[in-house]
């Protein structure tokens, strides 16, 4: 096992890997920004050190600095939890030649699967569902054209160093897709440093629904479950779910054995997700890899009894996986949502503040992960992720009374937050029945007409 490892990120994620190694008997080094000096993460861990300023780049996404505070503290490992430097080929590759272990997937395969074009050819030749597509890149606008003619509108435009829905555009005819081409291909340019951009089909009202697999040193892939993140705001995730509700025996198990198949295709080790589109008669489709831990890894956590997290470092320090997809059939339903600093009634417009009061909830098959205290100052530099509110019960009507009363208990004073705004979609009954898809979010917002989301007294 590990001597100490370095956790290279910051927030609720940092608070997770600092618990998973307290579990493991690991010593841990907190990195920070300076902004996050004060920071809770900072505050339990067994060592901290400064990184830099508060820009993610001269701190979070800084490699040399990264490094540094990993050897000058005598850590032998370094784990970039999500966003950040998680799926950084070149961060990957610099700790193999320093003689740290990266916690992640080798850098090879963190660069083939990041390359969507390269990760689509990759899961065609080993079989997996994909949607119609090119098989490389497309440069200009009439390559697309004849592209989406042959294989019929709509289409969309995706970059192929992408993520977030950055750099991708939809389009439903010709007349889209010229306006649609130049901008998605300025903003991958503009957001990841590359240009390059690929086509597909494009599915109206589809599921997303991604497959966790974990896979170590000896060539043993398992597919941990799957989950539902249907329900996205601007292509960011709201509420995940799991088990993905209304999903048939066959459906589920094809998806499983086909999440395998491509990890075992792209070589994978570590956790990792294969994310699909799932059509109205239940057939699935490939759209990309994430070859890093998930922020929605509680729910498949609840559901599976297994702590991701902790294998993940495991396998890592190079331990073989201990379990078989046999033992990993889900038990009961966990729906997870994200609280975020965002006003809900303006657009989601980012907040900033101090928090107040905070009270998290509690009660039977109620977890929470975030990294609040009263007093705490919301930096403005990151994401606006509060934390997440994750429940189990022994089915999805559980789940859903005890995300209710989950809801209702969570305060936080001093920033505006987005608790009202999922108490309502957790009421709403088309999300009772499990009538969820990539368009439900718009859908709600058109029809809560007053777009008034005030917290409960």
């Amino acid at each position: 096992m590990f001597r100490k490892i370095l956790i290279a990120n910051r927030g609720e994620i940092a608070l997770r890997i600092l618990r998973a190694c307290r579990d493991l008997r690991i010593p841990a080094v907190v990195a920070y920004s300076d902004v996050d000096r004060d920071s809770l993460p900072v505050r339990l861990a067994d060592e901290a050190v400064c990184i830099g300023p508060a820009p993610a780049a001269k701190s979070y996404n800084n490699i040399p600095a990264v490094i540094s505070a990993a050897m000058i503290t005598g850590c032998d490992a370094v784990h970039p939890g999500y966003g950040f430097l998680a799926e950084n080929a070149y961060l990957a590759e610099i700790c193999q030649q320093v003689g740290l272990t990266f916690i992640g997937p080798r850098p090879e395969v963190i660069e083939r699967m990041g390359n969507k074009a390269e990760a689509r050819r990759v899961m065609r030749e080993a079989g997996v569902p994909m949607l119609p597509g090119t098989q490389g890149t497309i440069a200009t606008l009439g390559e697309a054209r004849d592209f989406a003619r042959h294989i019929g509108y709509p289409v969309v435009v995706k970059a192929v160093a992408g993520g977030g829905g950055r750099g991708m555009r939809v389009a439903m005819n010709d007349a889209e897709l010229v306006r649609g081409l130049p901008m998605a291909q300025a903003e991958a340019e503009a957001a990841f440093g590359n240009g390059a951009v690929y086509m597909e089909r494009y599915l109206l009202k589809p599921r997303h629904v991604e497959v966790q697999v974990l896979g170590d040193s000896y060539g043993n892939i398992v597919a941990i479950g799957e989950r539902d993140c249907s329900l996205q705001r601007r292509h960011q995730k709201v509420v995940e779910e799991a088990p993905a509700p209304n999903l048939s025996r066959k459906t589920r198990e094809n998806l499983l054995k086909m999440a395998v198949k491509g990890a075992r295709a792209a070589g994978y080790t570590s956790a990792g997700t294969l994310e699909f589109l799932l059509d109205a008669e239940g057939r699935f489709y490939f759209m990309e890899m994430n070859t890093r831990i998930q922020v929605e890894h509680p729910i498949t956590e609840e559901t599976s009894r297994i702590d991701l997290l902790a294998w993940q470092i495991r396998v890592a320090a190079g331990e073989r996986i201990a379990f078989k997809e046999d033992d990993l059939r889900p038990q009961g339903h966990s729906i997870e949502c994200r609280i975020t600093a965002e006003d809900a009634a303006n657009d989601f417009m980012p907040a900033v503040g101090t928090v107040e009061t905070y009270v998290a909830p509690g009660g039977p098959g109620v977890r929470v992960d975030s990294h609040l205290f009263g007093g705490y100052a919301i930096p403005p530099n990151y994401d606006s992720l509060l934390g997440k509110i994750i429940v189990w019960g022994k089915n999805r009507d559980e789940a859903i009374a005890r995300m209710e009363r989950a809801l209702r208990e969570t305060i936080i004073t001093g920033v505006t937050n987005t608790i009202p705004f999922h108490s309502r979609i957790i009421a709403d009954d088309a999300f009772k029945r499990g009538e969820v898809h990539t368009g439900f979010i718009p859908e709600f917002l058109d029809r809560v007409a007053d777009r008034e989301f005030d917290p409960p007294d």
